[in-house]
């Protein structure tokens, strides 16, 4: 294991079922597998994270396989990319583990480990217990609980994170993926909600410390059923939004069409 202490930054060791410091420090890891190294003082809010609603949404948006095409994307890129034996991998902001899985699978076939983290105790839980190759972790993605130069690649998929603690935790040469939504991602389940729909802008992120290798740029549109639909909707910001008939709406309709647009970027980090 590779985690290190939310308190002190020491390395924690597991002894019977329990991570522990040498100063002290003790987390418990939970029956589904998975440590919660959020302390209360880092909390923000009670629960912090995506609300039940949306978790759940997502989960039956995303078992769907509705954005299958981004995940095996994401995969083919890490296999080509990643050449290293017993790699390990970091997925931030995991949610329940949907992409996380994957990338477990194939640091399984490389001999390494995967690790999920998010802010979201109930969502870890899920993860945990549907996908046990992975390693998951209830932590801040602004203080990743590893130490300097754990990981040979990391994803993150919208999730925030500051570019100092990326590169911290990923090694010299290593690999950094990250998605973000194209201009036209979701066009017209925008168009449902705001009278003028303005396209995601193309602004070109800065990550001190890595360097931009390669950009894809996937998309394709998607037929959703009435459920699908009305659970995209709220498992995005946009169901604050929404006038209150749009997801009755969407549950009625017999097909739903849509656009994706995702930016992918493949960035390095400096030796």
């Amino acid at each position: 294991m590779s985690f290190s202490c939310p308190l002190c930054h020491a390395a924690l060791t597991e002894r019977s079922g329990a991570f522990c410091c040498p100063q002290g420090h003790q987390f418990d890891r939970a029956k589904e597998g998975y440590v919660n190294l959020l302390p209360v003082q880092h909390k923000r809010s009670r629960e912090p994270g995506d609300s039940i609603e949306m978790m759940r949404a997502r989960r039956h948006f995303l078992e769907a396989g509705h954005y299958a095409p981004l995940r095996d994307e994401l995969v083919q890129v890490l296999t080509r990319l990643s050449v290293i034996n017993a790699p390990q991998y970091l997925d931030i902001g995991c949610g329940e583990g949907y992409y996380t899985s994957a990338f477990a699978a194939l640091a399984k076939r490389q001999g390494g480990l995967c690790y999920g983290l998010d802010v979201s105790k109930a969502a870890i839980r899920y993860a945990a217990r549907r996908y046990p190759e992975a390693m998951f972790c209830v932590a801040s993605s602004y203080r990743l609980p590893f130490h300097a130069h754990t990981f040979d690649g990391v994803i993150r998929i919208y999730a925030p994170c500051e570019a100092a603690e990326l590169a911290r935790v990923i090694k010299p040469n290593g690999l950094l993926l990250t998605v973000s939504p194209g201009p036209r991602h979701l066009y017209q389940l925008k168009s449902l909600i705001y009278r003028e729909v303005q396209l995601h802008a193309a602004r070109q992120e800065m990550l001190e410390g890595f360097s931009l290798e390669e950009t894809y740029t996937p998309a394709w549109t998607m037929t959703l059923s009435g459920d699908s639909a009305a659970a995209l909707l709220q498992m995005t910001p946009f169901a604050w939004r929404a006038r209150p008939e749009v997801p009755g709406n969407l549950l009625q309709r017999v097909d739903f069409s849509c656009e994706t647009d995702f930016l992918i970027h493949v960035w390095r980090r400096n030796a």
